[in-house]
C-alpha cells in the first residue's frame, strides 16, 4: 500500500468512528516518520502529567525536592465517574511525593497531580520543557481545573456536556468549554509530544536519570483501553500516558520490540459524537496507529 493510499484509508476508518484524529508515528532510531494532520494542536487534557513528572523529577534529582517528602492533601470528591485514585477519597491522605507521581502517570490522579502542580507551578514544568529543548506543548493551568467541566456541573445529564463538547467549537478552535479551548487549554501536537518521548527514550538534554524515572513510570501506566491492546505483546513493551476529557481521547507512547526497534506514538482525537462511551473510536484510533506503525516497521525490513 502506498502512503497515499494509507493515509487516506487512516482519514476514512477515523470518520467512520467519528474522529478527528492527529498521529505521529517515528522510528526513534532512523528518524523515520509516518502522521497525519500531527502539527494540528489540541487541548491534551491528562498528557500535560507527562511534562509534570518530567519537571518534577528533576526537581527531585537536582535536590530540589525530597521525593519522601511527605505532602498531607485534601480528598478529591469528585461525583461523576472516572476520575481514580486520592480524587475519590473520603478523607485526607498523607503521600510521599515520588509517590504521588507514580499516582499521576500511572493512574492519572487529578488530585495527585495537583499535589505536585502546588510543588513545581505550570509556569516552572514550561520552563523546563523550554531548558530541555521541547518545544509546541502550552502549559497553563493545574489538573483540576479538568474536572470542572459542563460534565460536572450537568451532571447526571452528562450527555448534554458531552453535546456540547462535540458541537460547540469554532473554526479557529475557540470553545465556550474553557478545557477544550486551546488558547486557554494546556495544549500540544501530536508532533511535540513525539519530540518529548524521543528525548525521554534517547540521548538528549534531559538528564539520564530524569529520563529513566519518566519512563518507569510511563510504563506503569494501568490505564490500557485505547492504544495498549494493539501495542502490548510477550514480545513488545508499551509505555504511555493516555488523555480522556469530554470528547477528547489521547495516548502518546513508546512501543519497544524484541529485535531494539523501537517507535514513538502520538495520538490525539476529538470526537463529534456526543457520548462518554465509545468503544468503536477507540478501536479505530488504535487500529490507525498501528496501521502507521506496521508500515514504518515493515519499510524498514
Amino acid at each position: 500500500m502506498t502512503v497515499g493510499r494509507l493515509l487516506r484509508t487512516a482519514r476514512e476508518t477515523l470518520r467512520d468512528a467519528g474522529l478527528r484524529g492527529c498521529l505521529l508515528v517515528r522510528d526513534l532510531d532512523s528518524g523515520d516518520e509516518l502522521g497525519l494532520d500531527d502539527d494540528a494542536v489540541l487541548p491534551v487534557a491528562s498528557l500535560v502529567k507527562v511534562p509534570l513528572a518530567v519537571a518534577t523529577v528533576d526537581r527531585i534529582v537536582r535536590g530540589e525536592l525530597d521525593g519522601a517528602g511527605a505532602v498531607t492533601v485534601a480528598p478529591g470528591r469528585v461525583r461523576t465517574p472516572g476520575p481514580t485514585g486520592l480524587s475519590r477519597f473520603r478523607h485526607p491522605a498523607t503521600v510521599a511525593v515520588d509517590d504521588l507521581l507514580y499516582l499521576s502517570v500511572a493512574i492519572s490522579d487529578e488530585v495527585a497531580s495537583d499535589a505536585l502542580f502546588a510543588l513545581t507551578p505550570p509556569t516552572a514544568v514550561a520552563d523546563a520543557l523550554r531548558r530541555f529543548g521541547v518545544d509546541g506543548i502550552s502549559i497553563r493551568h493545574h489538573t483540576r481545573d479538568l474536572t470542572d467541566t459542563p460534565a460536572e456541573r450537568l451532571a447526571p445529564e452528562v450527555h448534554l456536556a458531552h453535546s456540547l463538547a462535540a458541537s460547540a467549537a469554532t473554526a479557529g478552535q475557540g470553545h465556550p468549554v474553557a478545557q477544550l479551548d486551546v488558547g486557554r487549554a494546556n495544549s500540544g501536537s501530536a508532533r511535540a509530544f513525539v519530540e518529548l518521548l524521543h528525548a525521554l527514550w534517547r540521548p538528549s538534554r534531559i538528564p539520564t536519570a530524569v529520563a529513566a524515572r519518566v519512563r518507569e513510570l510511563m510504563g506503569d501506566n494501568l490505564l490500557r483501553q485505547r492504544l495498549a491492546p494493539d501495542f502490548s505483546s510477550d514480545a513488545s513493551r508499551w509505555s504511555s500516558k493516555t488523555g480522556t476529557l469530554l470528547n477528547l481521547r489521547h495516548e502518546v507512547g513508546v512501543v519497544e520490540h524484541a529485535d531494539g526497534q523501537a517507535y514513538a506514538v502520538a495520538a490525539l482525537s476529538e470526537s463529534t459524537v456526543p457520548a462518554a462511551v465509545q468503544p468503536e473510536a477507540e478501536a479505530a484510533l488504535a487500529q490507525v496507529a498501528r496501521d502507521l506503525h506496521d508500515a514504518l516497521r515493515a519499510a524498514r525490513r
